[in-house]
């Protein structure tokens, strides 16, 4: 069975943003694949190194939501990883260090992006997408017994990383001889939610998000308070579809096509009201989220630990063989 690896960083528990940009897409895949399901609680501390203690307890909450979707720990084929428990992804990061050079982490855009926002950049931050390509090499198989890629779902965002891991492996094979096999992205058909608020993606530190884990009244509060077209003073008056928030969460979630292109055609004639259209996402919204928080809160009563020391002791027995083919490679052992 072929391999795929992802993963989330634990900085608090999962909204909708992860749920159509990820997690719906991994529950799809993890029948097809022998799957890695990584809690990057290390990668965490790249832009939250002052808060250990919200890591912490942000491991269990996104491990919480990975069971609530649906991915499915009984499966023998389906392992859950913590990041921190895994020494060989660090060694396997000092290694690749060796073969790439730092204008590739200084060239890659999102690193360009998301520095802007960090006071103090650090050496970890930088060196993100080795450590990135560290956490998907260390379940490549032997190039001389299989050369199948890796598959990587990952957010539009992460394609640098990729491109930056595809990298690390080539030089790493034409320095050292072919020990690494290439990884492929899989994105998703959705791209980066926008807020409740209207602002460019949803986000726990903007507070315009709708989380997994909400309460039915919480969730209603937050659907009836999104922001809409902002120059539609009355129901009545003509109103903007495109890029209104409201409609983008239709258009993600509502399976109901013809219901939603009937509100589109209403709203932009102005014979609908964003009090109904309001309430016709509360009710998609609520269907889909109550399954999810009522698997959570089951799984918030039992010992989940277990699901995630099998699984990381399962990684680690691959990632070994990556790391001791990788040190025969350059002569170490």
């Amino acid at each position: 069975m072929d391999r795929l690896l992802t993963g989330t960083r634990p900085t608090g528990a999962l909204h909708l943003g992860h749920y159509i940009g990820a997690l719906k897409q991994w529950v799809d895949l993890q029948d097809k694949y022998e799957c890695f399901f990584m809690l990057n609680d290390i990668q965490a501390l790249t832009t939250h190194s002052k808060d250990p203690d919200l890591i912490n307890d942000s491991v269990r909450q996104v491990f919480l939501d990975y069971l609530a979707v649906g991915l499915d720990p009984e499966k023998e084929n389906v392992h859950f990883v913590l990041q921190s428990a895994v020494p060989e992804i660090s060694d396997l990061t000092v290694l690749f260090s060796m073969v790439a050079p730092f204008s590739w982490m200084q060239a890659n855009p999102t690193i360009q992006t998301e520095m802007k926002n960090l006071k103090t950049v650090t050496t970890g931050f930088m060196f993100y997408p080795v450590s990135q390509a560290a956490d998907i090499l260390s379940v490549s198989p032997d190039p001389g017994e299989s050369n199948k890629p890796i598959l990587v779902p990952v957010g539009e965002d992460q394609l640098p990383h990729l491109r930056d891991t595809n990298s690390i492996a080539r030089a790493f094979n034409n320095t050292y001889g072919k020990t690494f096999v290439k990884c492929d992205a899989l994105v998703g058909k959705v791209g980066r939610l926008v807020g409740t608020d209207g602002k460019s993606k949803m986000s726990k530190s903007l507070g315009n998000t709708i989380f997994l884990k909400d309460s039915e009244k919480n969730i209603k509060e937050k659907v009836m308070s999104m922001y809409t077209d902002p120059n539609r003073i009355r129901s009545t008056d003509p109103g903007t579809v495109e890029g209104n928030p409201v409609f983008v969460y239709h258009d993600a979630f509502n399976e109901n096509k013809e219901e939603v292109e009937d509100l589109k055609d209403r709203y932009r004639k102005g014979t609908v009201g964003d009090v109904e259209v309001k309430e016709k996402l509360n009710a998609v919204l609520q269907e889909l989220i109550a399954p999810i928080r009522e698997k959570r809160e089951k799984f918030e009563k039992e010992d989940i630990n277990e699901y995630l020391v099998s699984g990381t002791e399962k990684y680690r027995l691959l990632a070994k063989d990556s790391v001791e083919r990788a040190k025969k490679a350059m002569h170490l052992i």
